[in-house]
This record gives C-alpha cells, structure tokens and sequence, in this order.
C-alpha cells in the first residue's frame, strides 16, 4: 500500500462541481492499493500516518502528529501510485488490486480512520474527482508498506 501523505490547511474533493468531501486544518492522504496488500498493510499504513510528527508546537517543530492535534482526514483512492513507468511511455497498472480488492482495504482503511478521528471525509472510489488543497509548510510526506521509500 502506498500513500501521499500531505498536511494541508484545508482541503476537497468534488465530482462535477459537487463537493463530497472537504476538511479543515489536517491531513490529506492519497492511496493506492496493490495486489499483495492486506489489512495488515491499511492498518501499517493507517498508524503510520495518524501518527507521523508532521504539526508544529509551540517552538515551531514539528513534534504534533495528527491525533495530538485533533485534526482532520480526507481519504482519495489513487489507482495511479501504483503505475509503473519505467519501461516505455504508458504506464502499467499491474502491480495495482482489482477494483474490488482495491475498494475493500480502501473501505477498511477509512472504517479504520474513523475509530480514532472524529472527521474523516473520502473521495469517491473509482470516479473522475477534483482535488483542491492548500498544501500547508509544505509538507509531503511519502509512505510504502513494503518500506521501498
């Protein structure tokens, strides 16, 4: 599992000018699902960035991690950060799940998300979506389950 991890002061995502999902202050987290990921892999994914010491404190350092703020989460499935352009000039999805896989660890994954965040808001899986952030610092923070990077 693969995610783009990004602290943002606001952020939406909307499907033919209709917004259906939007946070404040908080993390947006793009994600995408391989074929060989499980629970196991969400949940180390999902700890990893509730958890990740990306807020400041009062001194200005990033010692607050998204729960310690109380801030909130905006889930985007992204087929894409599984696509592999290494070898040509098109990108190859093979190493990305089915769309039912995908859906189901993507669904687990913000089921997951919102046991411990009190706003969690999602994209819609599987649609064309417009994403608009401010990315806050900025900070971007890349995460891989198989701890590739």
């Amino acid at each position: 599992m693969r995610a783009v991890v990004q602290r943002v002061s606001h952020a939406k995502v909307s499907i033919g000018g209709e917004i259906v999902g939007k946070i404040g202050k908080g993390i947006l987290v793009l994600l995408g699902v391989s074929r060989y990921d499980t629970e196991k892999e969400a949940i180390y994914i999902l700890e990893k960035t509730l958890n990740l010491r990306i807020f400041e404190d009062a001194d200005d350092k990033m010692n607050f991690s998204l729960l310690d703020i109380k801030g909130e989460l905006l889930v985007v499935s992204q087929l894409t950060l599984y696509g592999d352009a290494r070898k040509g000039r098109r990108p190859s999805y093979i190493e990305a799940a089915s769309p039912e896989k995908a859906n189901a660890l993507y669904e687990f994954f913000v089921a997951e998300a919102q046991k411990q965040i009190e706003k969690v808001e999602t994209g819609c899986f599987q649609a064309m979506m417009n994403v608009e952030l401010v990315n806050d610092g900025p900070v971007t923070i890349l995460l891989d389950s198989e701890k590739v990077f």
